[in-house]
């Protein structure tokens, strides 16, 4: 056995302890396992939250990105930031009535504004459909981690299943109690790690960031600009707009804003966690550094240009390290992904069928669909080849459809209705799939259109779209009930 595997499964290892320990002194009914008691205050907040957005996609991803199409992978650095800007308003409304109300899920809050369990319904089913990409991207990135800083003594496919493995039994046994200690370890792991890794490897290859950026622009010039199409300055705001949106429409970090002790613990985190994007930028400097040391990745393999950059450079007991610290990165925000997903599934489809008010029988369920939920995303996992980043901007465009209705719903006065929210998350929902089903885009869509508009992500498409038939159908409901009322019915 060499260095690195030593490393990484002692990082197993420790994971499973240190997520089976959590649960000491608790009693772990659905409230305590699902958003741990509505008790944590904002250093727990903070990693949890830090735990859930920067995750594998921010480990493999950002270097990934930089490698194969330069500063278009800035994106990331400014919709995370948006996101977080949007969270100082956005978060504490919705905590207050979640916390009024005994919520326990995204799907719960929708029923109670709305005061619709069929909507209800649809938000769960909407989570459970967005949230598989986003598990998949974790277990994904966890065996391209795995496998290559153990220098292929385990393969992608045996590293999964470890690693779903450890997820699923600490998720199982301690819910959102195990998913916050395990964060709190991830979160110094991977910034210790990405930030030496950003710093250190201009210097070691181009002698610093100057000049590692001066030999770009002399022999690789079109990195450094957004191109004229494709990954274009229209693309580039378009995809913005979409992600940073619906940063906090994804399940579990929606599922992690219940789980606080007080609201301000969320503007605290606002105005802290922008500062946390560095570790992105010093992410993306690998992937810089890399275009000229690893040339050649492709496909799905751009996702492997820091490990193979840092094969290259440490020796294996170093390597080791840096799979320690990204076996966490997809570990602790999968979870995560489980408990809410899991919960979704167990309180808003199985507890409005048959286990409504139990919430001893809503738990019971919940910890059952875990390993359920694991195996469905293990399969897709093995079965896919699409890259990290690309499978995160599909779920984006996905989960941002229920920004609309969740934003109306906030509103003083009464912006939508339960049929308008519904149709328009119907609405665009539809168009997501339809697009990603057919491969189709703005350009092969709508042809004619200028040249600096083919590139607009088709989610804001969806998005427009969806805001116009909220509206349109919330109106004329509005408008029908006084006439119903007149009429005597």
């Amino acid at each position: 056995m060499n260095a690195a595997l030593f490393i990484i499964i002692a990082t197993i290892a420790g994971a499973l302890v240190l997520g089976l320990l959590a649960r000491r002194g608790i009693r772990m009914d659905i409230e305590q396992w699902s958003v741990g008691g509505r008790s944590f205050g904002p250093v727990f907040m903070f990693v949890l939250m830090a735990g859930e957005v920067f995750t594998t996609f921010t480990f493999l991803g950002g270097g990934g990105y930089a490698y194969a199409h330069g500063v278009a992978a800035l994106y990331m650095v400014a919709y995370t930031a948006l996101g977080f800007m949007l969270s100082y308003w956005l978060l504490p409304p919705i905590w207050r009535i979640g916390r009024a109300h005994g919520l326990l899920t995204q799907a719960d809050f929708f029923r109670v504004r709305y005061d619709s369990t069929p909507l209800a319904l649809l938000v769960a089913a909407v989570g459970l459909v967005s949230m598989v990409p986003y598990l998949v991207l974790q277990f994904k990135g966890l065996g391209i981690i795995v496998q290559a800083t153990s220098y292929g003594l385990l393969s992608p496919a045996l590293s999964v299943w470890i690693g779903a493995g450890v997820m699923c039994v600490y998720v199982v046994v301690s819910g959102m109690h195990g998913s916050a200690w395990t964060a709190t370890v991830k979160d110094m792991m991977v910034l210790a790690v990405v930030a030496f890794l950003g710093l250190y490897m201009p210097w070691h290859y181009y002698g610093g960031i100057g000049p590692m950026f001066a030999r770009l622009a002399r022999e690789r010039p079109e990195m450094l600009v957004l191109s004229p199409t494709g990954y274009s300055p229209a693309w580039f705001c378009s995809t913005i707009l979409v992600s940073g949106l619906g940063l906090y429409m994804w399940p579990h970090t929606f599922g992690s804003a219940l789980s606080a002790h007080a609201a301000r613990s969320f503007r605290v985190n606002a105005a802290l966690m922008p500062l946390y994007t560095l570790v992105m930028i010093l992410a993306m400097m690998v992937g810089f550094a890399a275009i000229d040391q690893v040339p050649g990745l492709t496909g799905g393999q751009i996702d492997m240009a820091l490990l193979r950059l840092s094969i290259q450079t440490f020796p294996s007991w170093f390597v080791g390290l840096i799979g320690a610290a990204g076996l966490l990165a997809a570990i602790v925000p999968g979870s995560m992904m489980l408990i809410a997903t899991a919960t979704l599934v167990a309180n808003n489809i199985f507890g409005v069928l048959c286990a409504r008010n139990d919430p001893a029988r809503v738990g019971w369920i919940a910890r059952a669909m875990v390993p359920v939920i694991t195996l469905v995303a293990v399969w897709f996992t093995l079965d896919g080849s699409i890259s990290i980043v690309n499978l995160l901007i599909m779920g984006y465009s996905f989960v941002t459809q229920l920004f609309p209705a969740l934003l109306a719903s906030l509103s003083p006065r009464r912006i939508a209705t339960t049929a308008g929210a519904a149709g328009g998350i119907c609405a665009g929902v539809g168009v997501v799939m339809a697009t990603v089903i057919t491969h189709s885009s703005m350009a092969t869509l709508f042809p004619a259109l200028p040249a600096w508009a083919r590139d607009i992500n088709t989610g804001c498409l969806a998005l427009g779209l969806n805001v116009l038939i909220m509206l349109a159908v919330s109106q004329l409901s509005l408008l029908r009930r006084p006439a119903l009322r007149s009429s005597g019915q």
